[in-house]
Formats: structure tokens, C-alpha cells, sequence
């Protein structure tokens, strides 16, 4: 009977969504229409909070940036990817993600950002299942190519950043381990920020996790909750995974105190430094967050952070990218 149910629930799942059905022809990225941001048009990826209205803008290095989950239909007949001429999926994109997230890098950095078939959230649920490794492939294939255009295209042998966020971290993570894992391509990597989304221990053989601020070549992931919450979705991976913190910059488990804190962004033209404390819990490796009473309204009072994983530390993030860009090309002087 079990086996039945199990074949009834997979059957349901294929059923309800259709990875190929209506899908649109697979993107063009020599098109900018099929960019969310991109260096050759105007887009949110460019705007500049008033406070950083006289920061010094160096643009020496590239971002590569994969946002996360938007596209959530769940209606029975929804496609398993979105579609990319979804102008409501692609405006919910440009004003919350490419604005909120990506723009955090344009101090330093070219940003480049491809529309992508992403998988819907309602696959992602079912992960693991046919169904959403299907959706993931399809949603991948197209960064692989928009990435290919830009190395072919834009790199010219520039410093890289990879970012991503949930969704977006899970395929820089495919990226990075198929074009930078001890290859040549990883002497480019200034630092891969995919917050988000678990990192496994032998998730990459020769990228090293950040273990300090200017470090270069590495990554830096974490998976935000506040303080003493114990999420039993991790519970399963018993501490296979890498966290670091991004107030440290480090993956040591000691706590790091608001001083440490640069900036939470909450509306894009204001930031609140000196907040939050962090520390990553010994057990889980997620990063607990310890939230003042005032602010928890503003984060809707959850106790899953996930959707504020960039924007608590905004300000940190942005000092660092310069930090670590800076540190590339004293490592490399040719290139400057």
C-alpha cells in the first residue's frame, strides 16, 4: 500500500508541473532583454543608496549574480520553470532582488545578472524528486550559457565574483565547482558570497571557506536565524556544512558583537549599523542572529531569516567585496 502511495504522490508531482510545455525558447544573452542587470543598461543593479551618494565608485572587478526564488505559481498547471517573458516575475525581480541584492556589489563591481528559467518554489519542495532535479537542470543550463556568453564575451581575464542567494546560491555552487574548482579559471576568483543555501563539507575540493576579511580564491555562505532557534530541516545534515560569518568574515563559532556590524538595510535608502550580533552554532553550522526588540517587527518578527540573509549584513558585504577586490589585484598587480 505504501508503495502505491509513494507511486501516486510522484505521479502527482509530474502531473502538476510541466517543464516543457509553453516553455519559451531557451535564452539569448547576446539580447539584453535577457539580462536583469547588465553593465549595458540602465537597471536597479545600478542604483546607489543616498547615503553612498560620495562613495568612490571603482568598477575593476565583475560580479556574476543569480538571484533567488521568485517565480512561486502554484497553480496545478503552473510550469516547473518560470517563463522568461513573465513581465510580472521579471518587474518582482528587478524591484526586490537586483535592487535590494545585487546592487550591493556595484561599488566595486561590473554587475551582470541573467534572466534565468528558475525553478519554481513549488518544485523546490519536492527537492531531490525527478520533477524539481528537472527544473533545477533546466533553470542551470541557462546560467551555464549566460556565464559562457560573459567569460567569452565580457571577461577579458578581469577579477570575478560569484554571488547568489537560496536559489541562486544553490547554482553558484554548480558553477563554481564546474568552472573554478582547481581549475585555472579560480585564480580570477576574488570570492564566491552564496548565503542561503547549505554548503557541504565536500562541496568543493580546493575552494577554501573565507577565514579572513581580505581573503581571496574562497567562499563565504551562511543560513540566517535568530538566536536560539533550531530549525529541524537541518537537523538531518548532523553539522556537515560550512558557515561563515559574515561579520567576521571567518568560520570560527565565537560571537561577534554589533560593533562588528556595518549596516542592515531595510528600506534602500537607509541603513542601521551597529545592530546585530552573530554567531555560528556549534551543532548545525547555521548562523544565529541576535535581533534587538525593536527591529523584530520589521523583520515581520520571524525566526527564519532566510529572506533578510543579505540585507542584515549589507553594509559588511559591500566593504568587504572592496576589501577583497583591492587585495586581488595587489596579489596581481599585472592586471591592474
Amino acid at each position: 500500500m505504501k508503495d502505491i502511495s509513494l507511486v501516486l504522490v510522484v505521479i502527482f508531482v509530474f502531473c502538476s508541473f510541466s517543464i516543457e510545455a509553453q516553455q519559451p525558447a531557451p535564452p539569448d544573452y547576446s539580447d539584453l532583454k535577457y539580462w536583469a542587470a547588465s553593465p549595458y543598461k540602465a537597471d536597479p543593479g545600478d542604483m546607489i543608496p543616498a547615503f553612498l551618494k560620495d562613495e568612490k565608485q571603482d568598477l575593476s572587478a565583475d560580479v556574476f549574480f543569480i538571484y533567488p526564488t521568485i517565480y512561486d505559481n502554484e497553480a496545478d498547471t503552473a510550469s516547473a520553470n518560470a517563463w522568461l517573458n513573465d513581465e510580472k516575475v521579471n518587474t518582482e525581480i528587478d524591484n526586490t532582488t537586483i535592487l535590494l541584492q545585487a546592487s550591493v556589489f556595484n561599488g566595486s563591481c561590473r554587475v551582470f545578472a541573467p534572466r534565468y528559467r528558475q525553478a519554481n518554489m513549488e518544485v523546490l519542495y519536492k527537492f531531490g524528486t525527478p520533477p524539481a532535479t528537472a527544473a533545477l537542470d533546466l533553470a542551470y543550463s541557462d546560467l551555464k550559457n549566460a556565464f559562457q556568453f560573459y567569460l567569452k564575451n565580457e571577461n577579458k581575464g578581469r577579477p570575478i565574483i560569484i554571488a547568489g542567494h537560496s536559489q541562486g546560491a544553490l547554482h553558484a555552487v554548480r558553477l563554481l565547482q564546474e568552472f573554478f574548482d582547481g581549475l585555472p579559471l579560480q585564480k580570477q576568483l576574488v570570492c564566491a558570497y552564496i548565503p542561503g543555501y547549505r554548503i557541504k563539507k565536500e562541496d568543493f575540493k580546493t575552494i577554501p571557506a573565507s577565514e579572513k576579511p581580505e581573503q581571496t580564491g574562497c567562499f563565504a555562505g551562511w543560513r540566517s536565524y535568530v538566536k536560539g532557534e533550531m530549525p529541524k530541516k537541518v537537523e538531518p545534515e548532523n553539522g556537515n556544512s560550512i558557515c561563515v560569518n559574515p561579520l567576521t568574515w571567518n568560520t570560527s563559532t565565537e560571537w561577534a558583537s554589533p560593533a562588528l556590524h556595518k549596516g542592515i538595510m531595510l528600506g534602500f535608502e537607509s541603513i542601521i549599523p551597529n545592530t546585530l550580533s552573530a554567531g555560528i552554532e556549534p551543532a548545525t553550522k547555521i548562523l544565529w542572529v541576535d535581533v534587538p526588540e525593536p527591529l523584530k517587527a520589521a523583520l515581520e518578527n520571524k525566526k527564519d531569516l532566510h529572506v533578510y540573509d543579505i540585507n542584515l549584513f549589507w553594509m559588511n558585504i559591500r566593504e568587504n567585496v572592496k576589501l577583497r577586490v583591492d587585495e586581488w589585484y595587489r596579489l596581481n598587480p599585472a592586471k591592474k
